[in-house]
């Protein structure tokens, strides 16, 4: 899925014709199907996030935090953040807590997801949403979202890997770089890569800072030295010629 496709990812979040229990979904959602994407990346608010898992498997796995940050004018914003561990249905695997360092007994008294995702919504609230591969994130959210109000979350989504894949062709237009094995996307590699600040990985806040900060490094080095519109970086995405 080429995440750079706000039209056809509104298409399949937009809500369906039933009705959300939740005002606040509803009034996102409206919002979301109003944005107007001739305007340059940094008129827009973005809300960059990152959530810790059980797995990976969207069907069995359950989240267990999420961070997010706020960017306005392609800067974060001090003070603007959401960060919550989540208590999962499911028992925490040994493997996971290797991963993230979340334990069983710092979740124990954690809040469900359920009670959650309303605080979550009023901080996405008619903004862009950014994450690394943020896909796997928004397929976590938008169930939970379906199973507790009804409709999925309607935000368009940017994908800072897609950037990155879209910056490094721009930068080395080679049709042979798509085979060079040492390139790497995973956020780390690319914060290293950038010299970006470093944050701790595979903790929620943490990783949404570092996205955040490759979120708009890229955005600045794909727009050059002349304003981009969000519906040229979309184009762009669209025509980019490798995909995962």
């Amino acid at each position: 899925m080429n995440l750079f496709d706000l039209k056809s990812l509104c298409a399949r979040l937009r809500p369906g014709p039933g009705k959300t229990n939740l005002p606040l979904l509803e009034e996102n959602n409206r919002l979301c199907r109003a944005l107007d994407q001739t305007r340059p990346l940094e008129d827009y608010v973005y809300t960059v996030l990152d959530t810790e898992l059980t797995g990976l498997s969207a069907r069995r796995e359950e989240i267990v935090s999420i961070g997010a940050v706020r960017v306005r004018g392609l800067a974060i914003v001090p003070g603007e953040s959401f960060s919550v561990l989540v208590r999962p249905s499911i028992p925490l695997p040994k493997t996971s807590t290797l991963i993230h360092r979340i334990t069983p007994e710092a979740i124990a008294q954690a809040p469900p997801l359920a009670e959650v995702l309303p605080e979550l919504i009023e901080f996405c609230k008619g903004t862009l949403i950014v994450g690394h591969h943020v896909g796997l994130d928004m397929s976590f959210l938008n169930r939970a979202c379906r199973k507790n109000h009804g409709q999925p979350l309607a935000n368009p989504c940017l994908d800072t890997m897609r950037m990155a894949m879209l910056w490094r062709e721009k930068r080395t237009p080679s049709h042979y770089e798509q085979f060079n094995l040492s390139i790497s996307y995973v956020l780390t590699d690319l914060a290293h890569e950038f010299d970006l600040p470093r944050f701790t990985a595979h903790e929620a806040l943490g990783d949404a800072l570092q996205t955040a900060y490759l979120f708009i490094y890229l955005a600045k080095k794909i727009a050059g030295n002349r304003p981009l519109t969000l519906r040229e970086l979309f184009r762009a995405g669209q025509s980019w010629r490798w995909y995962m």
